[in-house]
């Protein structure tokens, strides 16, 4: 098992590093611009706290777990002190933004869960069966990493660094483009007298039918059947009882239309 540094004790940077120590691997030191939090995460986690900037103790890896915009000045901060090799858990940041750190000679990297992690101790729980993505400037730091993810029961995988902005953007379409969905179901069924509940079954089907045979193949409705009337009579619904959708319910229908290749003449 290996040793591991982590600066920037937040949800994500604490998820990983608590799937990290259950899974055997140490926590060498916390880093933060305030001690404090760095105390609160090594009081529970073990490991040193250290105030970002100041020399660190050995390690095999540092993971920089920060805004995307800190990563270069973190890794800046971070040229002081013996550094082997750092990575960050950014999922849209290419290994540029550790430039510092490299130039000082280390090996830099990115790892980089998909998965949401709206808590540490959910995160780490979560972590089990996600997709890492990783990369790294050195074939040795990219099987470490790779290893590092297989060891915490999650699943590596490469991207290569020009589709870095498009895997961030399908990442958050998946993540969050269904909350928008699901929201204006949710009012829509309020409207109706309907508990919203009463879809969970629905929506956990849907979703199943997705990954087992597709998204495409997956969809239903009218839309799919190409039944313009029934879709007239849910937009003046939608007009009617939620108005404040109206424009987003239309923005659905064109696109379900152009999946299912089934235009829609409404209005």
């Amino acid at each position: 098992m290996s040793s591991f540094i982590l600066v920037g004790p937040g949800r994500a940077g604490l998820s990983v590093a608590i799937a990290l120590t259950g899974a055997g691997h140490q926590l060498a030191a916390v880093a933060a611009r305030d001690l404090r939090s760095a105390e609160a995460a090594t009081a529970r986690l073990g490991g040193l706290p250290v105030l970002l900037g100041e020399p660190m103790p050995p390690a095999s890896l540092v993971l920089i777990a920060v805004r995307d915009e800190a990563i270069t000045p973190v890794a800046q901060a971070l040229t002081g002190s013996e550094i082997a090799a750092a990575a960050h858990l950014s999922g849209l940041a290419g290994l540029g933004a550790l430039a510092p750190l490299a130039s000082a000679g280390a090996a830099v990297g990115s790892f980089h869960p998909l998965q949401t992690l709206p808590d540490p101790d959910l995160g780490a729980r979560r972590l089990s069966g996600a997709w890492v993505a990783v990369d790294a400037d050195s074939d040795s730091l990219r099987g470490e990493l790779r290893r590092l993810a297989e060891s915490i029961g999650a699943i590596p995988f490469d991207v290569a660094p020009e589709a870095r902005a498009t895997y961030h953007a399908a990442a958050a379409a998946a993540a969050n483009f269904p909350l928008a969905a699901l929201s204006m179901a949710e009012d829509l069924f309020v409207a109706a007298g309907v508990p919203f509940d009463a879809a969970r079954p629905l929506v956990e089907a849907v979703i199943a039918n997705a990954f087992e045979v597709g998204p495409r193949a997956a969809l239903t409705g009218p839309v799919a059947r190409g039944d313009a009337a029934t879709v007239e009579a849910q937009l003046e619904a939608v007009r009617r009882y939620a108005p404040e959708w109206d424009r987003a319910f239309r923005a659905f229908v064109d696109a379900l239309a152009e999946m299912s290749g089934n235009p829609m003449d409404v209005t």
